[in-house]
């Protein structure tokens, strides 16, 4: 029986699982990160390879021989020709791995490797026609039709986009916090919230943290909870930086419907990442705003993870 792995590996942990032809599960696991792009492609291979030995050590419980026949890769910042040539590399190393209890029988046609957000679409609806509006830390929209034509909307990072993001609703909600504090701004309980939460004695303290201790963006991102349940209490100006973030994701998923769907085709809209589990209904909001100008989509939440997703992929190969 032929076996394929799945791989998803993103900026906070790696997951591996191991799928028969059959598309059961045998095996899963989780590793370290695996954005070679910030932690060196070392680092990436050792996080992968231990996904791998652990979930397919798990799959040896019930089966005495593992071929790998295919393998999918979904990683965070592979798009470019010379990302995956750098992942081709990593895969023969794999191949070569003295701490792996499979064998491997893998064609170049059997190997996929391809950006998180693809991997994100074929394991949330099931299969690689929709699109995936994938909003956490950061955020990006990838669509895909049925003739194979994809589009990328943001995806941009903390700087140059992720409009949306749990980022961008947390120093939206910093910057709404202190321009009520100078009188720019009409009376907000972030500044409260803020306060509370951080333990400050004055909102001004928020250059303390978030200048001297040199917080990243997944801290600040991490922030965002703070806006969201002000909103859902019904503070106005957090309402509005909600309503912003909605609007910017109906804007950005727009673009790509408008690029490669036709008019009244029917399809579905996946959303992933963590500000979809607001307190304040971001994904009522937004599924409200986008069935609106296309009421023949659906908006769901993922069937299955994007490390399925990839195996999935996998399994498309040996068809």
């Amino acid at each position: 029986m032929p076996y394929v792995l799945g791989i998803d590996g993103g900026g906070s942990k790696t997951v591996c699982v191991l799928v028969d032809d059959s598309g059961q599960v045998l095996g899963r696991a989780e590793a370290g990160e695996s954005n070679y792009q910030s932690i060196g492609i070392e680092a990436t291979f050792k996080s992968i390879e231990s996904a791998i030995h652990t979930a397919t050590n798990e799959a040896r419980q019930i089966i005495n021989t593992i071929t790998i026949e295919a393998i999918c890769l979904g990683l965070a910042g592979v798009g470019r020709a010379s990302d995956i040539e750098v992942v081709k590399n990593l895969v023969q190393e794999l191949q070569n791995s003295k701490i792996l209890p499979i064998t491997w029988s893998l064609q170049p046609e059997n190997i996929v490797i391809c950006n998180d957000a693809l991997i994100a679409l074929v394991g949330g609806i099931g299969h690689d026609v929709g699109i995936v509006v994938a909003v956490g830390t950061g955020s990006i929209v990838f669509g895909r039709n049925h003739q194979g034509k994809t589009k990328r909307v943001g995806g941009w990072g903390y700087i140059l986009g992720d409009e949306g993001s749990a980022y961008k609703i947390a120093v939206a909600g910093m910057n709404a916090a202190l321009k009520s504090y100078d009188g720019r701004e009409i009376a907000t309980s972030l500044v409260d919230a803020f306060k509370q939460h951080l333990n400050l004695e004055s909102i001004e303290d928020l250059i303390e943290v978030i200048y001297r201790q040199q917080w990243g963006v997944k801290q600040i991102a991490a922030l965002a909870p703070i806006v969201d349940l002000a909103a859902a209490s019904g503070d106005e100006v957090a309402n509005n930086i909600i309503n912003d973030a909605v609007q910017e994701l109906v804007k950005s998923t727009s673009t790509v419907i408008d690029a490669i769907f036709i008019p009244d085709s029917i399809y579905e809209v996946v959303t992933t990442g963590s500000v979809w589990l607001s307190r304040s209904k971001i994904h009522e909001r937004f599924s409200a705003s986008i069935i609106k100008k296309f009421p023949f989509m659906q908006v769901i939440y993922p069937r299955f993870e994007p490390a399925y997703g990839a195996a999935l992929l996998a399994l498309t190969t040996l068809l």
